[in-house]
């Protein structure tokens, strides 16, 4: 039986409790807030130009929001597989069940099946293929096609032609980071869009290959030197796949977030005493994405480990305005100072763990330094639900949405498990959030 059946029956089989549907909905509110809060971005009005939402069918549709969703570098992430799982499988689902005027319990449980779809799917690829591919990208059509899968009721057969066809999609390289382009958010775009029309292709008996992650020209052939076919399959009675996701708290590569929570603490400790010298100590995945001394723009600065390390530094923050060419202007001394190199037992612990050693030396010669294995965010060092909630809310407002559209949209999604239905959110429209709101409350 290949591994795309299994994976199917895995999935179908596990059992969904009421805190499953309270955590996803909280990873939907994540989402939406960081694909909400980059509207005024320049790369969302260029998706906009490509894919308007007002006249969109849903596949595109998922395009544009998870384009969005993956602009300002704020989205969940799954460290075994190394994915952004919400920003290709909420915007699948979202797209189909407000299309469909679905229900929240409906919708809740197919994000967690996509969640578990797609990082099931990356746990397996390997190391190497984190080198050249974005996981994200490539794995992510596996759960964006499941999702929607679950949503049109396909059955058995019908979700492994689905997950055939998703995979066969897959595509996604590194590549843009040379110069900064704005690939990234094609990305999740496409992973979001790809897996809507393989279930879309498979409800009309379009047939894809059953075993397109291990047969001879699939997937692991392709794109994977070292792959770990196991893992799509390991554990089966664990918690959900998104239970394990983390949540950012800084908006920039999820790499550079544990020599942050270091550098944070380093800051406090620091006081009025002068840096001379600071060593970050990363895993081979972190140098390979962020090791860049001069980032020359906003976008470079987000994959920067001494940038990143630099201004939580001298400010004790990250925030998007730590990234802007003042803020690099700023830090540009102590970002000199800064060395990164290959710990190797950060390394052996990763992607398992991800961590991160910032130690510095003052000018008068003391030292001071921070261990991470966990950072902001991670399952074992959680935000709460109320900094998911204050997140969400202050991207929402720097896109300029007014606090009564915020509470409603707030309120909407944390009480999807309550069964309330799934709004169009009408990105461009005049038609506010609390409007549509208080129509689906009436009805």
């Amino acid at each position: 039986m290949s591994l795309t059946r299994n994976l199917t029956k895995l999935i179908r089989s596990k059992p969904v409790s009421d805190k499953d549907l309270e955590w996803a909905a909280l990873f939907v509110l994540d989402t939406l807030g960081c694909a909400l809060g980059a509207l005024k971005t320049e790369p969302a009005r260029m998706l906009q130009a490509v894919a308007p939402p007002e006249t969109s069918d849903v596949p595109r549709r998922a395009f544009y929001l998870g384009g969005l969703a993956h602009i300002l570098e704020m989205d969940d992430l799954h460290r075994d597989s190394v994915t952004h799982p919400g920003s290709v499988v909420i915007p699948a689902a979202w797209t189909i069940s407000e299309h469909r005027n679905l229900n929240g319990r409906e919708f809740l449980k197919s994000v967690l099946a996509g969640y578990e779809a797609m990082c099931r799917v990356g746990n397996s690829v390997g190391k190497a293929h984190y080198r050249v591919w974005h996981n994200t990208s490539t794995c992510g059509p596996f759960g964006s096609a499941f999702a929607a899968a679950d949503l049109l009721k396909l059955d058995e057969d019908q979700t492994v032609w689905a997950l055939g066809n998703a995979g066969t999609q897959s595509s996604g390289l590194w590549q843009f980071l040379a110069t900064g382009a704005m690939s990234k958010h094609l990305h999740t775009a496409r992973g979001a869009e790809s897996g809507i029309l393989a279930a879309q292709l498979a409800a009309e008996g379009f047939t894809g290959p059953e075993e397109i992650l291990e047969g001879e020209k699939g997937f692991y052939a392709g794109l994977c030197t070292d792959p770990v076919p196991e893992n799509v399959l390991a554990n089966p009675d664990a918690d959900w796949q998104l239970i394990r996701t983390s949540i950012k708290p800084w908006p920039c590569c999820r790499h550079t977030h544990p020599a942050i929570d270091a550098a944070i603490d380093l800051h406090r400790q620091l006081g009025n005493r002068e840096i001379a010298s600071v060593s970050v100590g990363a895993y081979q995945a972190a140098l390979d994405v962020c090791d860049r001394p001069v980032p020359n723009d906003r976008y470079s600065a987000k994959f920067s480990l001494q940038h990143t390390v630099a201004i939580a530094l001298a400010e004790g923050k990250v925030i998007q305005a730590s990234f802007d060419a003042d803020a690099r202007e700023r830090v540009a001394e102590i970002r000199d100072k800064v060395a990164v190199s290959l710990s190797e037992p950060i390394n052996n612990a990763y992607p398992k763990s991800w961590g991160s050693e910032v130690s510095l030396t003052t000018t008068s010669g003391s030292t001071l330094s921070e261990v991470r294995s966990e950072a902001k965010g991670d399952p074992g060092n959680p935000v709460s639900a109320g900094e998911v909630e204050a997140k969400a809310r202050l991207q929402l407002a720097e896109a300029g949405l007014s606090d009564r559209r915020i509470d409603a949209l707030v309120d909407a999604i944390l009480d999807l498990p309550n069964n309330y239905p799934v709004l169009d959110l009408d990105l461009l429209s005049d038609i506010s959030i609390n409007e549509k709101t208080r129509v689906a409350r009436s009805a």
